[in-house]
């Protein structure tokens, strides 16, 4: 039904019951939903519910869209909506062995690939900050690739007025992006949202999602039949709050008509301050993973705080459960794959630039927080056996002054002081040979002293070079330290380890 809109068929299926009028607008529309929940969620599986829901819902609440709405701006809030609602709620169920696909590039061979990297994860917020009519004509123009012709004939306005509005929705896209350190030129930014926005879902993604939808949730899962409930009641605080505020616009209207036309005047050059979303406000913050009011969400992106200090926290195990803001690249890889840089092999073209992540979803396994890694920024990583340079730490005098046993059952720290003191409460050795290969000389550091004690250890050296540029030459001092005070030693060597190959991710 090419030439049929979208509200004639959705009237066809309201008031006649059409379910081949429902199947061709889930057809027309699936690869856009699935798209903009797989930008937030990063999991296929997580992707297609909320696709699910978003049907359902249209199903359900159709007949109430007015005959003027532009279904692929609707569609979009809604899908935000919904996965916003999917990420925020209690999700209790468990992974197990169950297989999660990801999602795989489409880039065009033309695309920026960087540049897609770094909006992707900003990039349905920034929609959502636009009014709804701007919206739409983005939709419309760079999603659906629909010519200012159409666009005009859709928002039923000139094409010279919907040529001005595309023109203006992309410069407040622009604006918001370089807010967020993500600085592009307009032309650039249109033909990389054009290329990449909207991606194929999977095939029989389509089918699933009309039977679903035909009998309005009758048949799906538990947890979707909570998502979308969910998500109306969202949908209805939303318009509840657009309702409240033009209210008190006419209320104000009616007793001050010359301030409101003056205000109204201002509007688009005086932007009210943004309000930061839960994530952003809690990464903002110091946060705490304990603190009970982590939010549970999956992303990784261009920083959005460049000049906050770096900050990153997570649990080790079999679970990646990590939030970091500002961090240098090598410190996601840390936290994924569990490997210090040190055992890490890195191409010379790694992003340089810093990241803000969030791995906080119940239950989120090492493997989806990589897949986030890959499909966000596109590189990954495997283990490898590889013979390299290592630092042997020995035992070359037992029984050293400086090596005071700790109180096995007593609190244990470490501390760094200025670069050059090292000051360790009730620890084992294995957190002085951590220390030496990731703090001072960068390289791996294997523990070959056969002690299993806990020791209270301060080690106070000087530096060769200020400022100190973590180099093995420059560390001579406190390998006479170690070997003074505790009787220990560094003996250069090689050895055969397990290191992390960081590379771009394969297409």
């Amino acid at each position: 039904m090419p030439d049929v809109s979208d509200m004639e068929l959705l009237r066809d299926y309201d008031r006649q019951g059409s379910e081949t009028a429902f199947a061709a607008l889930v057809q027309r529309h699936v690869n856009l939903v699935y798209s903009v929940a797989l930008r937030h969620v990063g999991i296929a599986a997580h992707a297609e519910e909320i696709t699910q829901a978003v049907f359902v819902i249209l199903a359900r609440k159709g007949a109430s869209l007015r005959a003027d709405t532009i279904l692929e701006g609707w569609l979009h809030a809604t899908t935000r909506l919904t996965a916003l609602r999917f990420l925020r709620g209690e999700r209790r169920r468990q992974f197990r062995e169950q297989e999660a696909y990801y999602m795989q590039s489409t880039l065009e061979e033309s695309a920026d690939v960087s540049t897609w990297n770094q909006l992707a994860p900003l990039l349905d917020e920034a929609l959502s900050r636009l009014g709804q009519k701007d919206r739409d004509a983005v939709m419309l123009r760079f999603f659906k690739e629909k010519s200012l012709g159409e666009v005009s004939a859709a928002l039923n306005i000139t094409e010279a007025a919907a040529q001005s509005r595309v023109h203006r929705a992309v410069e407040k896209l622009r604006r918001f992006f370089t807010k967020r350190g993500v600085v592009i030129p307009a032309a650039v930014l249109t033909a990389v949202i054009s290329a990449n926005s909207v991606q194929a879902a999977p095939v029989a993604l389509a089918k699933s999602v009309t039977a679903v939808a035909l009998a309005k949730g009758a048949a799906a899962s538990a947890s979707t039949l909570i998502l979308v409930k969910g998500a109306l009641k969202l949908m209805a605080w939303a318009k509840a709050q657009t309702a409240i505020v033009i209210g008190a616009a006419v209320l104000l209207a009616a007793g001050t008509t010359t301030v409101v036309v003056k205000d109204l005047t201002k509007k688009e050059a005086v932007m009210a301050p943004e309000k930061l979303s839960p994530e952003d406000a809690y990464l903002a913050g110091e946060f705490n993973l304990n603190s009970g009011d982590t939010p549970p969400a999956l992303f990784v992106r261009t920083t959005r705080f460049p000049t906050k200090q770096g900050r990153s926290i997570w649990q080790n195990g079999n679970f990646a459960y990590a939030a970091g803001r500002n961090v240098a690249f090598t410190n996601l890889l840390t936290v994924a794959y569990n490997f210090r840089p040190a055992r890490m092999i890195l191409p010379p073209n790694v992003p340089a630039t810093n990241f803000d992540f969030l791995a906080t979803l119940p239950n989120c396994p090492n493997e989806t927080f990589q897949a986030a890694i890959k499909n966000t920024l596109g590189w990954a990583a495997h283990t490898e056996m590889i013979e390299t340079n290592v630092l042997l730490l020995k035992v070359k005098t037992a029984n050293a002054p400086g090596l005071q046993l700790g109180n096995a059952t007593g609190f244990s720290s470490r501390r760094v002081y200025g670069g050059n003191i090292y000051h360790a409460t009730n620890m084992p050795i294995s957190d002085l040979r951590e220390f030496l290969e990731d703090e001072i000389f960068l390289q791996p550091v294997l523990d070959q002293t056969g002690l299993t004690n806990k020791y209270d250890i301060i080690l106070d050296w000087k530096w060769k070079v200020w400022p100190m540029t973590q180099t093995y030459e420059n560390s001579d001092s406190l390998k006479k330290v170690l070997l003074d005070q505790l009787g220990l030693e560094l003996v250069p060597g090689r050895k055969r380890i397990e290191m992390l190959v960081v590379e771009p991710a394969k297409k």
